[in-house]
């Protein structure tokens, strides 16, 4: 990914997004690279400007802490899952709450749009996932399977799968085109707390055991294990657009980069002086960004932009 492999770490060009009064959750970029949604536990959410780093507009509207916020595929919509249970859908023109989401009993802790821009899916403390119907606001489908809470979603790129990550250690992968049987993924020590499909059929799933596994969806079975050897929990992961490497955030102060042809890490990226918590590329695959439990000067939590520097995508737009 950076010609120069022979480094071990580097220090990427930095931006600090400074405002929230409560540890940054996650970070979210619109698919048009123009905006940057933060969500905070202290109960909001904040979009930035990219290109300056100006707040455009903080977004009021849930009572408890945001754990995870999304964009929609055509940027016109966003999401938001809160500990006062319930998802929030938003219209980014006007910035408005289209629909309450009020179908959990517990904390939400994960919330994904399909790419296909139909559906989007909600996951809790209750141990259940629910689908939703993103126009009208109702509930299509409910999950069951999981023994404890679902913290972690995310959609295959063809929206024919779900993936759920859970606190009962394990992954489990729904059909969306049909009746097949629900396949679960085991090997985790820890809770399953970030999910990501790559464009090349592998799914990367990260724990508080401190690995990050990728998984082949062909063959159900675990390709790579990445990391372990420190044992701090892994916040986030992201595929690279092409699917050729890997980002992943844990209690540390780096964002690790892999190679998805043998599993190395290639990269330390460096910029956080806390631990890197969110992780996500742009849509052009040119930045990284990740949210950070660093203050600043008068007491903020930080969303801290780390610009990488990434070869053009193999894939056509």
């Amino acid at each position: 990914m950076w010609q120069d492999r022979s480094e071990d770490s580097i220090a990427a060009q930095v931006t600090y997004f400074s405002g929230h009064k409560g540890e940054v959750n996650c970070c979210a970029f619109s698919p048009d690279c123009q905006l940057v949604l933060t969500c905070s536990d202290d109960g909001r959410l904040y979009l930035w400007r990219l290109s300056n780093g100006k707040l455009v507009a903080k977004v009021h509207g849930h009572t408890g802490p945001v754990k995870r916020c999304t964009f929609s595929k055509d940027g016109c919509l966003f999401a938001s899952a809160s500990h006062d249970c319930t998802t929030r859908v938003w219209s980014t023109s006007p910035i408005q709450c289209i629909h309450v989401l009020a179908g959990h009993l517990r904390s939400v802790e994960t919330v994904t749009f399909s790419l296909d821009g139909r559906s989007l899916v909600s996951g809790g403390w209750d141990n259940l996932a629910l689908l939703w119907d993103i126009h009208t606001g109702l509930k299509l489908k409910q999950f069951c399977g999981h023994s404890d809470a679902v913290q972690s979603s995310a959609f295959s790129t063809d929206s024919q799968w779900l993936a759920t990550g859970s606190w009962d250690h394990t992954v489990k992968l729904w059909s969306l085109s049909g009746d097949e049987e629900v396949v679960t993924l085991t090997g985790h020590q820890g809770n399953v707390v970030c999910l990501c499909f790559s464009t090349t059929g592998m799914l990367a799933s990260g724990s508080w055991d401190g690995t990050v596994r990728v998984w082949s969806l062909l063959r159900h079975e675990c390709v790579f294990v990445l990391g372990g050897a420190e044992r701090v929990w892994v916040k986030s992961v992201a595929f690279y657009r092409d699917g050729s490497v890997l980002a992943s955030t844990a209690e540390a102060d780096k964002v690790r980069v892999w190679d998805m042809a043998d599993g190395r890490c290639v990269k330390c990226l460096q910029g956080h002086k806390d631990s890197a918590y969110g992780c996500v590329f742009s849509p052009t695959g040119a930045l990284l960004t990740s949210g950070s439990d660093q203050l600043d000067l008068v007491g903020h939590k930080l969303a801290v932009l780390l610009t990488v520097k990434c070869p053009p995508s193999k894939h056509k737009d």
